[in-house]
């Protein structure tokens, strides 16, 4: 996902110019016979001991990434007449460069339509990456006839989101399934917050890897991924810590970000007002000895000290994301997951390094940050047996008469 060099572009898809043709040229000789060329002798004896795999076919199977395949090609086709004389690595970057644009304002416009929006944008993402990883490995192990493939890929897919989804619904909003309205079961959840600035991170930390990659790269970073370098991880690492920094005192002004979603009665909707928890509260801290000559003391939000933490990771160890992905892709010899995303490739080469951000930042919430919710108790409570329930109110009725 993240990219911290400019690749060079071409009008044809992404996903067939990255395919793997191993093939042996043959002409005919005077007396019928057969010879190989010498050019072809040397290709192949640069391949590796793992080339016993099937490569893929110079096409994408399947009518659907056919018509994708169509789709993006005319639109590299426009750029191409826009940008006709331009250095092609200059053009690629500008397409980069547009898309990205393009992608931001969508992200901020789907923000702005509530966290409802965002979780089934969320949802479909994901079934969009599953569907491009499903495609590779159904059109390199095609000729090995596998019964039901795709059937059960797809059905392992929604029956674990099935239990994910639905055991985090549950336990949420369980109490509420009895009420009249079916947008009360949407009464809280973790705070958009949570959600933006992990996922601002890693956008951002993707965007200032290839602009110093771009610019200043020299010293290449993994065998993986031979197009990031050092320069790119170093400038987009401390360019993420200070944007990171800098975004945690912006969110934390706003409710929007920092409340928990609520359903209001009166106006039968959904609202987001409340007080903030004392993790989004300015609180005066003082300086450390060594800068205290400076200033004694600094007034900040608690958020932003947690995150220097998250920051630290997303420009440390969520790049591995990409470098997993571009093993993965170097396993199955191609450029990129799909095409979908003219300059970019496809969803899975954007959002690979979210994976691991997100996973980090669930852990980091249920250890570091994690606040008992009262709706979530309320079903929990409503879960024990009728004797547990009267045990359990006769202890709380001891505890505070105490």
């Amino acid at each position: 996902m993240s990219t911290d060099a400019a690749t060079s572009s071409s009008s044809s898809s992404p996903l067939v110019s990255g395919m793997y043709h191993r093939h042996v040229e043959q002409e005919n000789n005077t007396d019928g016979s057969q010879s190989i060329k010498p050019e072809t002798l040397a290709a192949a004896a640069v391949t590796t001991e793992d080339d016993d795999m099937e490569p893929l076919p110079s096409q994408p199977s399947g009518a659907h990434m056919l018509i994708e395949e169509s789709v993006i090609q005319k639109f590299m086709m426009c750029f191409d007449r826009l940008l006709i004389g331009v250095n092609p690595r200059w053009r690629n970057w500008i397409i980069r460069g547009i898309f990205s644009w393009v992608m931001i304002l969508g992200f901020a416009k789907l923000v702005s339509m509530g966290p409802l929006v965002v979780s089934l944008v969320v949802l479909l993402i994901q079934i969009k990456c599953f569907q491009e990883i499903i495609n590779i490995g159904y059109t390199v192990y095609k000729s090995h006839n596998l019964p039901w493939f795709r059937t059960l890929s797809w059905y392992f897919l929604f029956t674990s989101n099935y239990w994910l989804y639905g055991e985090s619904l549950i336990n949420h909003f369980g109490f509420m399934m009895n009420k009249h309205n079916f947008l009360q079961p949407l009464v809280t959840y973790h705070r958009m917050i949570w959600f933006l600035f992990p996922v601002s991170l890693i956008i951002c930390n993707d965007i200032m890897a290839y602009m110093f990659g771009f610019f200043y790269g020299r010293t290449p970073l993994t065998k993986l991924s031979p197009k990031k370098t050092w320069e790119g991880f170093i400038g987009g690492g401390v360019s993420t810590l200070i944007f990171g920094f800098i975004l945690a005192g912006i969110f934390s002004r706003y409710q929007f970000f920092v409340c928990p979603l609520e359903y209001d009665e009166e106006k039968m909707g959904l609202a987001t007002s409340c007080i903030p928890l004392p993790l989004f509260q300015k609180t005066i801290y003082a300086m450390p000895k060594p800068f205290s000559f400076f200033k004694r003391t600094l007034e900040l939000y608690p958020f932003q000290l947690h995150s220097l933490v998250i920051s630290l990771f997303a420009s440390s160890i969520g790049p591995f994301g990409g470098f997993f992905a571009s093993g993965f892709k170097r396993a199955f010899r191609i450029k990129d997951f799909a095409a979908t995303i003219p300059g970019h490739g496809g969803f899975v080469d954007r959002f690979d390094c979210q994976i691991i951000m997100a996973l980090f930042t669930n852990v980091y919430i249920s250890t570091f940050a994690h606040v008992a919710s009262p709706n979530k108790l309320l079903q929990q409570v409503l879960a024990l047996t009728p004797e547990n329930r009267e045990e359990f109110l006769r202890l709380l009725r001891n505890h505070f008469k105490e």
